[in-house]
């Protein structure tokens, strides 16, 4: 094979990698900042404000633009993104210019940019916007009063996208309508007494029925008779066609709900291992959530299955809401407190953080029910569960001085990372200690590998560990999605603190970037994986019970092996667009599914999962071959490496062809050399390269050595040894 469409094909790859960051640059770069003066740029001012002649500067921050008549103001345009969480569906904003006059009445409300699947390929979008005409003369004040009862119409099949809109456009005018001083309302006050905050020193377990008595765990029943009650006076007659059948005091939904980041709650509730689990998964500002339902209603719907979105409820704090994704949830088996109930849903929330959701505040969760009051038409209520935190939990502080004095503290407070680093201790010493007998290894290979048994148990019993202590019990498993966010970070910020969260992960990653530059990906890929650990080990077990195994022709493996380059491709450049999108398709990787959650799962990631191990039997690490997206990023840094550790005859390739037949990943081409973009370490051919009964080339010169000496022995009269006798035997 000539070297010269080798080296033109790996440049090529370097400029789609240098022309995709140039592309990320650019959109991080263009997306910066509001985008209200970029959307006032492109429509009219009588499109954004009706009535208006002109509209002023955005000013402020968040910015509103002033609406003019004739030199006299109008009112006010802002767009609702700015001031508040306005994610859908897709993981991008939905922005809405809300024009409102003095008064605080809103005056039009224009969608002017989304990115909704649900409308982009199904509902038209003007079943969107004829919604937004509703709110044409709504009184910001009445609403914050409760004079005036605001009712969201609905459009079937959109539901979680009109309900963000409507959210987000009510509260955001709320709070322009506070800021800007219309119709009398004024800026919440900040609070002047003591702040509480989460005391993380109480740790008391408790049964069920304490945590329920105390408030830990705050509740909501609805009976069958309660809900169509409800809908009987909302005032909807078509709901009184659907009642829900059954017995009176049969129950439509019973809802629990609990702060389980609370260490002392989340103890109780999750059991010690689930609770070590959850903090290790938490970055800095999120917290978590626990929900748990019962009866024929279910908090979780199914509309998240398909959308990848909890449409049934939202969490209510202050002027912001939260509304979860999938990626935020996790479902659970059972409540480990003593005398829990069985309860049809457990599932455990992670607040994002970017919202600021503050665990020690009251805080509300309003829970949404649909009816179906015709082929097209759904009737909804609204009924609201809350919580606050028990005060024995919380510790209470003064508020810094008005005139921003400085108090004296005993100590600085201990950054985030620095605790994270100090409970993990034990796991970061167990890390270190094997990675440097990993290390030793490798720079020791060349004595390692003349005793094949040893090269054997050893890669064995780190295998092992890799999959049981680092996986199932660490849970340090790498995944393309760090790769993304780095980037993501460079281009937005980058913040050490962040990522020294996770101190295995950092220490990964840090072995890593070490590894590619002395082996290429083969370290990372070959020994410190879990997921190719469970692969190796489960191919081990199938060969103990002989099943067959598979040889790809070379011609079909190494074109099948660009998968992985592609989806990794794929991936990269979709986050260029929408990280959160990469990230809910970077579940092409099972490692979520089959090491972080160990297999605890809704039934569809499972069996994708069990999809790749299963030819994995057959074929030695089939999914590292051909499928995985990571490791296709870390061959192409891999490239790099400055030393050639893996020791090749000259004879290899040409003629003998051992050492390729035998690799198990069929990294070693015909003629002989080792593709370090594809080669998973595993030394077996340097056992076989020092191998003086395995090796052709070194069983020749055994044999040439043995007849040299018997040949001197015969000469020099010793007695004949038994490959003398052979060798006269030949003659």
């Amino acid at each position: 094979m000539s070297i010269l469409p080798e080296m033109d094909a790996h440049r090529t790859i370097r400029w789609l990698i240098l022309l995709l960051l140039m592309q990320y640059l650019a959109v991080g770069s263009a997306f910066a900042g509001s985008k209200l003066p970029y959307f006032l740029g492109t429509h009219s001012v009588e499109e954004v404000f009706p009535g208006a002649d002109s509209l002023g500067e955005p000013t402020g921050e968040p910015p509103v633009a002033l609406a003019y008549k004739q030199g006299e103001q109008l009112g006010l345009v802002f767009l609702t993104s700015d001031f508040m969480n306005t994610t859908g569906y897709s993981g991008k904003p939905i922005h809405q210019l809300v024009a409102m006059d003095m008064q605080g009445r809103i005056q039009k409300v224009l969608l002017v940019e989304h990115h909704e699947p649900i409308v982009l390929v199904g509902i038209p979008e003007t079943r969107i916007t004829a919604v937004l005409k509703n709110y044409i003369g709504l009184d910001v004040a009445k609403l914050v009063s409760g004079t005036e009862d605001h009712q969201i119409d609905v459009v079937s099949g959109a539901t979680v996208t009109v309900m963000v809109m409507d959210d987000t456009i009510l509260r955001s005018a709320i709070k322009v309508a506070r800021n800007q001083g219309l119709a009398g309302l004024t800026p919440k006050r900040k609070r002047t007494g003591p702040v509480a905050s989460i005391n993380p020193d109480i740790d008391q377990h408790a049964d069920w029925a304490t945590l329920v008595r105390e408030g830990s765990i705050a509740h909501l029943k609805i009976s069958l008779q309660q809900i169509n009650d409800a809908f009987k006076e909302s005032g909807n007659p078509r709901a009184l066609d659907f009642p829900e059948a059954g017995a009176a005091d049969e129950t439509f939904v019973e809802l629990y709900a609990a702060v389980v980041s609370i260490p002392s709650i989340g103890r109780s509730l999750l059991g010690e291992n689930e609770y070590r689990n959850l903090i290790h998964q938490l970055q800095p500002g999120e917290q978590a959530i626990l929900l748990a339902g019962d009866g024929r209603f279910s908090f979780k719907g199914s509309g998240y299955v398909r959308g990848g979105i909890f449409d049934r409820f939202q969490i209510i704090q202050g002027d912001s809401s939260i509304r979860f994704h999938d990626r935020f949830h996790k479902r659970l088996n059972r409540i480990a407190a003593e005398g829990a109930p069985r309860l049809k849903d457990v599932d455990l929330f992670r607040t994002p953080a970017d919202l600021k959701f503050n665990a020690a505040a009251p805080w509300k969760l309003e829970l949404l029910v649909g009816r179906n009051i015709g082929p097209t038409k759904k009737a909804f209520l609204t009924f609201d569960l809350n919580y606050s935190v028990p005060e024995k939990y919380l510790s209470f502080t003064k508020t810094p001085p008005a005139n921003g004095a400085m108090t004296r503290t005993s100590e600085k407070a201990v950054p985030v990372w620095k605790k994270m680093w100090q409970l993990k201790l034990t796991e970061v010493v167990v890390l270190g200690l094997a990675l440097s007998v990993l290390t030793c290894l490798f720079f020791f290979q060349d004595w390692l590998v003349q005793r094949p048994r040893l090269t054997f148990w050893a890669r064995i019993g780190f295998l092992s560990f890799t999959l049981f202590g680092l996986g199932w019990y660490f849970n340090a498993q790498l995944s393309v999605v760090n790769i993304l966010a780095m980037f993501s970070a460079i281009v937005n910020g980058f913040d050490w603190n962040y990522f020294l969260m996770e101190p295995l992960i950092f220490i990964l990653w840090g072995s890593v970037a070490a590894a590619l530059l002395f082996w290429g990906r083969g370290p990372y890929c070959g020994w410190l994986c879990p997921f190719g650990a469970l692969q190796e080990l489960l191919n081990r077990i199938a060969k103990l019970f002989r099943l067959k195994q598979f040889s790809v022709p070379w011609a079909i493996h190494e074109r099948i092996w660009t998968f992985k380059y592609l989806i990794f491709l794929g991936l990269f450049g979709l986050s260029l667009y929408s990280l959160e999108w990469a990230e809910r398709l970077a579940e092409v990787e099972p490692f979520k599914t089959a090491i972080i959650l160990k297999f605890v799962r809704d039934w569809p990631y499972v069996l994708f999962a069990l999809a790749v191990l299963i030819p994995g039997l057959f074929i030695e690490r089939f999914y590292c071959r051909y499928l995985c997206p990571l490791g296709a990023a870390l061959a192409i840094p891999g490239r790099m490496r400055m030393f050639a550790w893996l020791r090749r005859y000259r004879e290899c390739g040409s003629p003998c062809q051992r050492c390729s037949n035998e690799c198990m990943v069929q990294a070693i081409h015909r003629d002989g050399h080792i593709n370090v973009n594809e080669c998973l370490y595993c030394l077996h051919c340097q056992v076989v390269y020092s191998d003086d009964h395995a090796c052709p080339v070194l069983i020749q010169k055994r044999l040439k050595r043995e007849r040299r000496d018997a040949r001197a022995a015969v000469f020099n009269g010793a007695p004949e040894s038994a490959i003398a006798k052979q060798l006269k035997q030949k003659k």
